[in-house]
């Protein structure tokens, strides 16, 4: 089925235009060194979705499915390797078709996979999946037209959390590669709204004690090795991160602390503070955000359309 370019018409009905009004007020956004990283926005083009890939091996404790959006263009698509929010335990790669729309019409593949949910699975089996479908990407690839060497990711909350995890990991000599991770499962850049980055700076509340099993006080060293912050390298790859100023659910100071320990290490980063946003907001009237990690994954995976 081919799609024309551009968000699509439903996403929340009637109550979509209060939320748009909210992210259209002056003063609503704040920017950290996000110009330095965004290129302009490519063209537009229209695309094809393939529904229900299975991306998991035969044995894997659960089969695991993901869609594939593939651009109508000469030559092979840079990929995004998309990942839904949902505390670990909930919702689907549905919240995540707008922007996997958007993306597609501007030119990039998409991959919008599930993962497996806590409290059934815990961590870290979700970043397992992850590995595994990024490895799908990387000898399947061809198959669909896709550059597997320019394959970035984009999440959202936990999903943010996740793809952030992937990236870090990747980038350092983790014992988190083992044994699904390595080599083939780098990220070239990365959009993570929401991010739950530190997992030690919070307290054990219900979503952290199933995704990861216990309380901090039972098993620190796993709130620690789950955190994004705790793999940044100097070979981690660039962040794009956006966050809610009135986030409750996950502090802004998540976002900031983490886009400092990315520059601290030479890592290119950029931060958009979406004032006036909690955290569910900020991704539902995420649309500026939306536009300005489409800017940034341009700059870093087509570098002929910032030239």
């Amino acid at each position: 089925m081919s799609h024309a370019a551009g968000y699509p018409r439903k996403i929340l009905g009637a109550s979509i235009f209060l939320l748009t009004a909210l992210a259209s007020l002056p003063g609503c956004s704040h920017y950290s060194g996000v110009e330095n990283l965004t290129g302009p926005e490519p063209k537009t083009t229209e695309y094809d979705v393939i529904e229900g890939l299975v991306y998991t091996p035969e044995n894997w404790p659960q089969t695991l499915t993901g869609d594939l959006y593939l651009p109508q263009q000469n030559g092979p698509s840079p990929v995004v390797l998309m990942v839904h929010g949902g505390g670990w335990n909930s919702r689907s790669p549905a919240d995540m078709v707008w922007i996997a729309e958007e993306l597609a019409g501007h030119g990039f593949a998409v991959f919008n996979i599930a993962y497996r949910f806590a409290p059934e699975y815990t961590f870290p089996a979700q970043l397992h999946d992850l590995q595994v479908a990024r490895q799908w990407l990387a000898t399947n690839g061809s198959r669909y037209g896709l550059d597997t060497q320019r394959v970035s990711g984009f999440g959202f909350s936990s999903g943010a959390h996740l793809i952030a995890l992937l990236a870090v990991v990747a980038s350092s000599d983790s014992d988190l590669n083992q044994p699904y991770g390595g080599a083939n499962t780098q990220l070239q850049a990365v959009v993570a709204g929401g991010t739950p980055a530190d997992l030690t700076r919070f307290n054990s509340g219900k979503l952290l004690f199933q995704f990861l099993g216990a309380n901090k006080q039972q098993i620190p060293e796993t709130y620690r090795i789950a955190s994004p912050i705790t793999h940044i390298t100097p070979q981690t790859p660039p962040f794009f991160l956006f966050h809610g100023g009135m986030d409750s659910l996950v502090p802004f100071s998540q976002a900031e602390s983490f886009h400092q320990a990315l520059l601290q290490k030479g890592v290119d980063s950029g931060l958009l503070k979406l004032n006036l946003r909690g955290h569910i907001t900020s991704f539902l009237t995420g649309s500026n955000a939306v536009e300005q990690g489409l800017k940034f994954l341009a700059r870093q995976q087509m570098p002929e359309a910032s030239q």
